[in-house]
């Protein structure tokens, strides 16, 4: 009867442990920050330039897998999660593993403790100040996202749906997204002008392609699906449709509120 008892005690533990960490939603809850330097950009970049140069003998540079330690920005799950677990580790050590304490300053500690946590958060980890309601009236309005990007069943259909995208994105991909010219264009989303034999003009993008036919969701989100032989002249957009330039039509303000609006995008 003890043996049973005890198996039943040891089976029902980890689920209410798991309901502590969850919500009534299910989803796992944030965890408040305790860092006493907190997560600003300055002392995330000295985490990095600490971490490269104290921890990469056996963690791989920039959070990779090194030689004898796993990354720290992989997408698995991880037994230390909270800043007081990560500065704990990183203070005393690991018992039982080949993680050394580290003959660090405490705030040194805590600032490598920053940058790990900004390897792994996503953006709905974070705590983004800002007003997210006065974010939402911006989307919808003054940035007209709305029009590309759908927010919760409601928005347009050229651009991805961001309903999910604070659990997908970290905090600094949505900021660079705002502000910083794409590279390249993800597929799916290739701008594009064509014009049929016919002397039809469709300008949308690109959703399928291969060298038979060709299909393009235009502006007001009708789907075109063509024969290559229907096709007179096909004009291929060198950049995406995404503007970048928020850092300068919003103020500072307005695009913190934005930020704290996406941040706040996950998926129920």
């Amino acid at each position: 009867m003890v043996v049973v008892i005890a198996l039943v005690l040891v089976l029902t533990a980890p689920c209410s442990l798991l309901a502590q960490v969850r919500g009534r939603s299910g989803r796992r809850s944030r965890q408040a920050p305790t860092n006493p330097l907190g997560s600003s950009r300055e002392v995330i970049e000295s985490g990095r330039q600490l971490y490269n140069s104290s921890c990469t003998v056996c963690h791989g540079l920039e959070g990779t897998v090194g030689d004898r330690a796993p990354a720290l920005a992989a997408t698995r799950r991880y037994l230390r999660t909270s800043d007081d677990d990560l500065f704990g580790a990183i203070k005393t050590g690991i018992p039982g593993t080949l993680m050394p304490a580290a003959a660090l300053p405490d705030n040194d500690i805590w600032k490598i403790v920053a940058y790990i946590r900004s390897l792994r958060a996503t953006a709905s980890d974070e705590f983004v100040a800002g007003n997210a309601e006065k974010g939402a009236a911006l989307f919808q309005g003054k940035a007209r996202c709305g029009d590309c990007h759908m927010t919760g069943g409601r928005g347009g259909l050229l651009g991805p749906d961001l309903s999910n995208v604070a659990a997908e994105r970290n905090l600094e991909y949505l900021r660079q997204a705002l502000t910083t010219r794409r590279s390249t264009i993800p597929r799916g989303y290739q701008p594009v002008r064509l014009v049929t034999k016919s002397g039809e003009t469709i300008q949308g993008v690109i959703k399928n392609e291969n060298n038979f036919s060709i299909q393009i969701m235009d502006r007001g989100y009708k789907i075109h699906l063509l024969n290559k032989e229907e096709v007179d002249q096909i004009e291929y957009g060198t950049e995406s449709l995404m503007p970048h330039h928020y850092g300068q039509t919003l103020s500072s303000g307005e695009m913190q509120d934005l930020l704290a609006f996406l941040s706040r995008q996950v998926r129920q």
